[in-house]
């Protein structure tokens, strides 16, 4: 059962280890977040399309559903912030969840305080992004960060979350040349340990083929050699 969740941030505790979850939940309920919890994917799934949640811790090893295909999932129908929790160390599901549009990442053990401190800081920086949201608009390019779509002369193309993001923040400041390193902090927010640089060139050859007349000969998305790449308008 899950509880009514009152005023502030809920938060949805979404693991199957049950000590993992008592301590993950009490740590956050003291911190004064209104907590959830559920030990499945699919009471998770059920939740969270029936109530108000500001944003999932989520195990990656889950009995029933894969923590990646849930989160790709949750991508494909809300933009809710998602934190990963993991006991695996290889760089291949922290780079997989990065590309899926995970906004922190946490390898077990970790500390309560840390993930208390990166929960507030995921939703700092979420709420901030939605009061900055804005419409951008170029010739045959609408960039609309109310509604998160793209427009390309007139039809809406797919992108996905963390498409949008980097397509925004590098519209959002023409000409203004960003290194990869830059852009995985502004955008991705990842932590030091699981920064890979060639998640930003793989979501930039994405975004070409997307929004670009020409992807071999960008407009748009302009790479900067030696140093990133720049939007021009």
């Amino acid at each position: 059962m899950f509880p009514v969740s009152g005023p502030g941030y809920t938060v949805l505790v979404v693991e199957d280890d049950e000590r993992i979850r008592r301590v993950t939940v009490q740590a956050l309920r003291e911190s004064g977040f209104d907590v959830s919890e559920s030990g499945d994917g699919r009471s998770a799934l059920e939740h969270l399309r029936s109530n108000r949640t500001d944003l999932v811790v989520l195990d990656i090893g889950l009995p029933d559903i894969d923590g990646l295909d849930l989160l790709r999932r949750l991508r494909g129908e809300q933009e809710i912030p998602i934190i990963l929790l993991t006991a695996r160390r290889g760089e291949t599901d922290r780079v997989l969840g990065l590309e899926l549009g995970a906004d922190d990442y946490m390898t077990k053990p970790f500390s309560s305080r840390e993930l208390v401190a990166r929960v507030r800081t995921v939703l700092r920086r979420s709420s901030r992004d939605h009061r900055g949201r804005s419409r951008l608009e170029f010739d045959g390019l609408v960039i609309d960060g109310g509604t998160r779509e793209v427009i390309v002369r007139g039809t809406v193309v797919e992108l996905t979350a963390k498409e949008f993001d980097l397509l925004a923040h590098l519209a959002s400041a023409p000409r203004q040349v960003f290194s990869r390193r830059q852009l995985l902090q502004a955008v991705w927010h990842a932590a030091p340990n699981w920064q890979a640089e060639s998640t930003v060139t793989e979501h930039i050859h994405r975004l070409r083929h997307k929004i670009e007349d020409d992807p071999a000969r960008p407009r748009r998305l302009r790479t900067v050699r030696g140093v990133g790449y720049r939007f021009e308008p």
